[in-house]
Formats: structure tokens, sequence, C-alpha cells
């Protein structure tokens, strides 16, 4: 995706072109928005844990900020994807790898099966757009 180049250019804000920029930004606020939701829950049994998760809330949402001003470029897609990859990894470090990391309490965790879900899409929608944008 190049960021449109119509707009004028003293203007901060800058639009995807591509079709699959704006799924980016539905999947990045999607996860986003679960982890500020979850954070003040999660405090209860870890203060790290609630902080972790308070922080990859806020940078998936500095991330939409960043992507849609003048700033981005094409480089940050890769930065994106890897950051989406490192919090399903930290995910795994913190419950265990395997299956049994999507459960708590004897019940199936929905909100870390969509947050995961959507995080992997992204990293696909990040590295797609990498390729399918001009260098």
């Amino acid at each position: 995706m190049s960021v449109s180049n119509t707009q004028a250019s003293d203007t901060l804000l800058s639009l995807p072109e591509n079709p699959m920029g704006y799924v980016a930004i539905l999947l990045a606020a999607v996860t986003g928005v679960i982890h500020l939701f979850l954070a003040p829950q999660v405090i209860g049994f870890s203060q790290t844990l609630a902080i972790l998760f308070g922080l990859n809330g806020a940078g998936f949402v500095g991330g939409i900020l960043v992507y849609l001003t003048r700033y981005w470029r094409r480089e940050l897609y890769l930065v994106a994807a890897g950051y989406a990859l490192v919090t399903v990894l930290a995910f795994f470090a913190f419950q265990g790898f395997g299956v049994d990391a999507f459960y708590r309490q004897g019940s199936l965790n929905t909100m870390a099966v969509v947050s995961k879900a959507v995080e992997g899409l992204f990293a696909v929608v990040a590295a797609y757009l990498y390729t399918s944008t001009d260098a």
C-alpha cells in the first residue's frame, strides 16, 4: 500500500490506497481494544501482566495512528508484522506452549483465541502490504 499522494503535502493525515490497509487497521484496532479492555481485569492477579496488556493495546492503537500519517514508510510494515508475531510468542511464553494456553480455569478463553488469531492475521496482512508496496 502506498499512501495517497493526491493530498496536500502539508496535511498530516494520509489514508491507505490499498483496501488491505483498512483490513490492517481493523485488525489492529480489534486486538488493541481487547488488550486495553482486559488490562484492568488482569491487574487483579498480575500487575506486570496488566501493564504489558496496556502497553500492547497502546502499541497497536499507536501503530494505527502512525499508519494514518504521512510519516508511514514501507519498512514499518515489517515492524508491524514483527510486533504482532512477538505478541503472539509472548502469549505462549506466559501461558505455555500448546493448546492449553487458550484455556483458563478449564474454560476456553475466547478473548485470547480472538486476539491471537487477529494478531496472526494482522502479521500476514502487514507482510502482504510490504510486498505489494512500491519501494
